[in-house]
């Protein structure tokens, strides 16, 4: 029996997309290159020692392998998607307050796609990175439909949880996915705020992203607070499927600290302040909180690693990669605006690397699963 399409799923394409980003963002914020966003034609391959040579190879190479894995994905995701609307568990899973925060999957891996296409594909290609600013127009008019699609789609499950009842103590960390996709938004709004030249859409998208941002940050607020109190009121650890779901802080955090940092780069050209102490305070803060949850996320999440994640498969198992991947990319900013350490310097390719691992090892799970060849766990 074929298993019902579940919004969850992209979260692969995420991850993917996610990926691809990280090399462009290390690329970006730790080689020496002219002022604006880093091109192939600027690293000078052949003029670089070896160790260098062979790792950014590597990162160029991760970047084309998971943009195309990205695209596939979100191509054949987005299909079945149009297939799943209208049907009686698209109707049934929207009405649910405790699980319909799945239903903004989708935005966050296509908003995801606007991010691959302004870093990594137009790192690689000379046609896109010399001609950005005439696509500040045409990105602003395609986030600006995502922004009305994602905005009332938002507001329409917050009516949702206000108009039905539902046991408090039943929600689970899955339910960070709302304010996460209107981060993604943000993100990308305040990504077009900073590069474009043009006052006009410069000023629109920073307004907009204001309004996106500050929703996703209250509700991230919100939700944290409901979440732990509903945790400590609860007995155990909730149902395994939901494991994942408890490093989701992690990308909500990073997304939220690097609009702040995009903002502050719009500020500086249309308004002429002068921020260098803020960028510093916040990538900083965001990544050093960071650090400490993800070591608690980790200690949380020891003993299922040892005793289900290689005997068990669920879709939500997927949400493991956004958050390697958006510690590494916030540690690529904080490298550039606090300090160039070694450490920190190799910290960052570690877990770009750690990151690709648990994507393919997911990947292998789910095929098998697909094909129904698998010793494991299938859910």
């Amino acid at each position: 029996m074929t298993k019902p399409f579940s919004p969850l799923l992209f979260l692969a394409s995420l991850g993917a997309g996610g990926i691809s980003v990280i090399p462009f963002s290390f690329l970006n914020y730790t080689f020496p290159h002219p002022k604006g966003l880093i091109q192939i034609a600027q690293i000078g391959h052949g003029t670089l020692p070896l160790m260098q040579e062979i790792l950014f190879r590597f990162m160029e190479l991760t970047m084309i392998v998971f943009v195309i894995i990205h695209i596939l994905l979100t191509i054949k995701y987005i299909i079945q998607l149009i297939k799943w609307f209208g049907s009686k568990e698209h109707k049934k899973l929207r009405d649910n307050p405790l699980h319909n925060s799945s239903i903004v999957t989708p935005f966050i891996s296509i908003i995801m796609t606007m991010n691959v296409f302004i870093g990594p594909v137009r790192f690689f290609i000379p046609q896109l990175g010399d001609n950005l600013q005439s696509f500040m127009f045409p990105a602003l008019i395609i986030w600006s439909i995502l922004w009305i699609l994602l905005m009332n789609t938002e507001i329409a499950l917050l009516k949702t949880s206000f108009e039905k009842d539902f046991d408090i103590n039943k929600i689970h960390f899955g339910w960070l996915l709302n304010p996460f996709a209107l981060a993604m938004l943000t993100v990308t709004g305040t990504g077009i705020a900073a590069l474009s030249n043009n006052p006009g859409i410069a000023h629109i998208s920073a307004f907009m992203s204001m309004i996106s941002g500050s929703m996703g940050f209250f509700l991230l607020t919100v939700k944290l607070v409901a979440l732990f109190k509903s945790h400590f009121a609860s007995s155990g650890m909730p149902e395994k499927q939901f494991y994942p779901s408890f490093l989701i802080v992690i990308p909500n955090i990073t997304l939220y600290a690097i609009s702040a940092f995009r903002i502050g780069h719009y500020l500086e050209k249309f308004h002429s302040m002068e921020m260098g102490a803020y960028f510093l305070i916040v990538t900083t803060l965001a990544f050093a909180f960071e650090t400490w949850y993800l070591l608690f996320g980790v200690s949380l999440l020891k003993d299922y690693f040892k005793q289900h994640f290689r005997k068990e498969f669920y879709i939500s198992q997927w949400g493991l990669v956004c958050p390697i991947v958006a510690y590494a990319v916030l540690g690529t900013f904080v490298y550039a605006t606090f300090v160039q350490n070694v450490i920190l310097y190799w910290t960052i390719i570690a877990t770009t690397i750690i990151a690709i691992v648990i994507f393919f090892t997911l990947l292998y799970k789910q095929c098998k699963c697909k094909k129904g060849t698998s010793k494991i766990h299938c859910y």
